[in-house]
């Protein structure tokens, strides 16, 4: 039996940078030979194990047949003549298909070292093809990998684009298309993963809300960059930038999507486009399994962040109603992500992406000093009922007022 560190934890040292976890390929051992020694069987659809005292995850070096469209359509065989190439052979990316022997030697069958070196994504071989979730996976290392300047292989760009014309893309399950897609939210330039999802077609299989957008006019003084889609990325772009938070990046993606369903006798003006975005963004989150904090926010982003870019022409009860709407006072926190997401809105527009923006500022302060009015301060005034509320509603709004005055008093 031989043991092979494989895949990222391979990739990312010659990269120089830190491994976060560690996967094994193990050659010329069965099943059986590894659950005597202690191993934990976990895998269903091929044998993986987990080491008993590290935990990290072993798999019995294995084949692939296609045998059906999409990526459960695989028929897998292991035995101990599975050879280590073999195993290697059926990886997506050449940087991935590297292997570590135990005594740290190289084996690079398929020249992984060198794309490293020329920063290339290249697919293995023509199974690729095979399986659609390399589509997202390969969008996303282009993400990951865009700060290292990382560029996707002429050949490989062309195989994704067959394999979306052939309709892989069209098999591909919405929990893996999430799982695939929150991964590259929550990393390193997410707007790059829908950039290249784009290029090769499959946007507008698995977002078409988001491919829609593309090619929509909005008006130049407020939107230098024109084109709804590119602005959509630009603002993705500026939240990845301003958080780190799923919440807020998702909210990015999705503020806008009403916009591609404007009357083309209205454009470059979207009237109305807010009401619009939030009922695509609750159908895209009800195809995809979006958790309900990032479908929430997107929901309040989508149907406020005009509010909030207009923040100081906005009257006190407006601002009082808005707080109230998005549960401001309830879900501070929320709120705080709210602000960021109209924050990278508003800096997501050619020539905007270094500009202040004064109104999160603003709309915070009216929030802080009218969440300081609770029951408590009513208790007093000899209240029952609604009309307790109501008071406090009268104080908040005061409140408010109070901060409009004072923000007014301060010079420019």
């Amino acid at each position: 039996m031989e043991v092979y560190l494989v895949g990222g934890a391979v990739r990312d040292e010659q990269l120089g940078l830190p491994v976060k976890e560690r996967d094994w390929c193990v050659v010329g051992a069965t099943p059986d030979e590894l659950l005597a020694q202690g191993y934990r069987q976990v895998g269903k659809d091929f044998p993986v194990f987990l080491h008993p005292d590290t935990n990290e995850e072993y798999a019995l070096a294995r084949t692939e047949r296609k045998t059906a469209p999409g990526y459960h359509g695989f028929e897998f065989q292991t035995s101990p003549d599975v050879t280590l190439e073999d195993d290697l052979s059926r990886r997506d990316l050449t940087i991935n298909a590297m292997a570590q022997d135990a005594d740290g030697n190289l084996i690079d069958p398929f020249d992984g070292s060198s794309d490293l070196e020329h920063r290339v994504l290249r697919h293995v071989s023509g199974a690729f093809s095979e399986d659609p979730v390399r589509i997202l996976r390969t969008a996303k290392f282009k993400a990951r990998f865009t700060d290292l300047n990382f560029d996707l292989a002429g050949e490989t760009l062309a195989l994704m684009k067959d394999m979306v014309a052939d309709d892989e893309a069209d098999a591909l399950q919405a929990d893996r298309v999430w799982a695939e897609t929150e991964a590259a939210l929550a990393g390193p330039n997410p707007h790059v993963y829908f950039e290249v999802l784009r290029e090769c077609g499959a946007l507008a299989v698995i977002f078409p809300e988001i491919d829609a957008l593309f090619g929509v006019p909005q008006p130049p003084e407020w939107h230098p960059e024109i084109d709804s889609g590119l602005h959509t990325m630009m603002v993705l772009e500026q939240a990845a930038k301003l958080s780190g938070d799923i919440d807020v990046r998702f909210a990015a993606l999705v503020h806008d999507l009403g916009k591609a369903t404007t009357r083309l006798a209205e454009l470059p003006r979207h009237r109305g486009h807010e009401i619009r975005s939030v009922k695509l963004v609750n159908s895209l989150s009800n195809r995809l399994p979006v958790p309900r904090t990032c479908r929430e926010l997107g929901v309040l982003v989508a149907e406020y962040h005009a509010h909030c870019h207009r923040a100081f022409e906005l009257k006190p009860s407006t601002i009082l109603n808005v707080l109230q709407k998005v549960d401001a006072f309830r879900r501070p926190g929320r709120f705080e992500k709210f602000l960021l997401a109209c924050e990278a809105d508003a800096r997501g527009r050619s020539g905007f992406e270094d500009r202040d923006y004064p109104q999160a500022d603003y709309f915070a302060r009216a929030c802080n000093e009218a969440s300081g009015i609770a029951a408590d301060d009513v208790m007093n005034k000899d209240l029952s009922g609604a009309d307790i509320g109501a008071e406090i509603d009268r104080m908040r709004l005061q409140a408010i007022r109070n901060v409009k005055a004072e923000s007014a008093s301060q010079p420019p």
